[in-house]
């Protein structure tokens, strides 16, 4: 997939406040290595590295693009490198993962994946998209349907609606408990966006849930596909402002020492 980082930077501060509130809920501790699961531009990352000075922390990213853009955060103990969150490797005190384990599929595994690489006594602190079933992810999935020849049989979630690999915030505490996590906390929080209509949503999903899409199509695919899109959002939402709830999960819990 090739993402765009100023396309998903039109909505910075948006995108942020669920990440700040996850990192009030990481508890104060001596971390000696943290990895950040999908870091993206890096600048979450920096804050890690800031506030846990002692730390060795790595962002973690497979996007070449982002990862470049990355290389702009500076800090002595800080790096980043390529790589496949699904297949992670070494040990950590503290994984973080900031809206990026959605695009994994089959999250009790996942999370027993990631639960192995981590330390006794760390922590696995995560929050994840959880919009879905939100009309505009429902019709995305329509306009997919249209392009199954030009998109080679690919739907994100698949041709149901609202087949995501995101889970309610008690089927994570119940996994991390199974995991013999404890100080496990697990929420779900609606973080409202303004957004100027249905062109507003086309911009807010270019920055992310149409990248899979826009990279499997040509020049000329792309260009129909986003009007076929647009002209399902624009008859869902006709007037010139929509209320996105954007809704997110969180959860951290630690490993006993």
């Amino acid at each position: 997939m090739t993402w765009n980082p100023d396309q998903y930077h039109l909505f910075r501060e948006a995108r942020s406040a669920p990440v700040r509130d996850l990192h009030a809920l990481i508890p104060d501790q001596a971390y000696d290595n943290v990895i950040d699961l999908g870091c993206g531009t890096g600048e979450h990352t920096l804050t890690l590295a800031r506030r846990f000075p002692q730390a060795q922390v790595t962002g973690l990213d497979q996007s070449a693009e982002m990862l470049e853009r990355a290389q702009a955060q500076q800090a002595p103990n800080l790096r980043f490198q390529q790589g496949d969150l699904g297949r992670l490797d070494g040990t950590y005190d503290l994984i973080h993962a900031n809206a990026s384990l959605q695009w994994v599929p089959d999250h009790p595994a996942l999370l027993a994946h990631l639960w192995t690489h981590l330390r006794p006594g760390g922590v696995l602190a995560a929050q994840i998209p959880a919009n879905h079933d939100h009309p505009s992810h429902r019709l995305l999935t329509d306009t997919a349907l249209d392009f199954q020849d030009e998109l080679g049989g690919y739907a994100r979630f698949g041709t149901a609606h609202g087949a995501s690999p995101v889970l309610p915030p008690a089927r994570y505490a119940e996994l991390l408990d199974a995991l013999g996590g404890v100080d496990i906390t697990a929420l779900s929080k609606v973080y409202p966006v303004l957004l100027s209509g249905a062109d507003g949503l086309i911009d807010w999903t270019k920055g992310t849930t149409l990248v899979p899409y826009l990279s499997r199509l040509t020049d000329d695919g792309q260009q129909r596909f986003l009007a076929a899109y647009r002209e399902r959002l624009h008859a869902a939402y006709p007037g010139g402002r929509v209320y996105y709830a954007f809704t997110r999960t969180l959860f951290t819990a630690r490993r006993p020492a």
